[in-house]
């Protein structure tokens, strides 16, 4: 709330600023106040945003706004399109931090939903962790989407790599990720070769610390469970692949 009341004052303080729609950032400056502020962090891209005078900086991952000479800087705020009802800085940080599908060692995913289906999700996803197991209950529901589970357990979770080890290592192994994950079961380990350390290189490579974390069909990245409604409005979002 607080950087929702920041962006609307930072608004209200400049109200000829809607009508400003020829300001142009100025770069060099944006650049120098960002490094001073957010600590040497570099500049990758300044862009205009929606709001006339209200400047996106890009740095890594990260998107910050700016006036437009940098002498005022918004952190950790989001811009909401409250017409749309859409996360326009979301949508933004899913554009710029997409995954390249060809990193994603399929084979190494326990498969499931529609094997057919047109429209494809992968998730990392760690046995124990609470909010997996919610979003698994809500994956039951989901239709006309494939599925590709990452198992990805988490350190601090006592038993999430024992159990992803039994998933990998089952005859069936979503029905096993079931079992643990809605059915609370508590299998051993099982012995087989797993490819849990190839996806936990690949994970820390995506940048990716915490679970679920979704990838689009065409490479969004998303962290957190969904409702099936909005799962399924978000993948059909996706570009077809050129």
């Amino acid at each position: 709330m607080r950087t929702l009341l920041f962006i609307l004052s930072f608004l209200l303080v400049s109200p000829a600023s809607a009508h400003d729609s020829h300001i142009k950032a100025d770069l060099s400056s944006i650049r120098t106040h960002v490094a001073e502020v957010l600590r040497n962090s570099a500049v990758d891209a300044v862009n205009p945003t929606p709001i006339s005078g209200l400047f996106e900086v890009q740095s890594g991952r990260n998107i910050f706004y700016s006036d437009a000479d940098g002498s005022h800087l918004i952190v950790g705020a989001h811009i909401i399109d409250s017409i749309a009802k859409k996360d326009l800085t979301k949508a933004r940080q899913e554009q710029l931090n997409r995954v390249d599908w060809k990193l994603l060692p399929l084979d190494k995913a326990v498969i499931s939903g529609d094997k057919k289906a047109s429209l494809k999700v992968a998730i990392f996803t760690d046995p124990e962790c609470p909010y997996c197991r919610k979003f698994e209950v809500e994956l039951a529901k989901l239709k006309g989407v494939k599925i590709y589970n990452f198992l990805y357990p988490l350190s601090f979770h006592k038993h999430a790599k024992r159990w992803s080890t039994a998933i990998w290592c089952a005859k069936e192994r979503h029905k096993m990720m079931v079992d643990i994950m809605v059915n609370n079961s508590d299998p051993a380990a099982g012995s087989c070769d797993t490819p849990l350390a190839e996806i936990e290189t690949l994970g820390k490579k995506l940048g990716i610390s915490g679970t679920p974390t979704l990838i689009s069909g065409d490479g969004r990245l998303s962290a957190g469970g969904k409702s099936v409604a909005e799962l399924k409005a978000w993948l059909q979002e996706s570009k077809p692949d050129k």
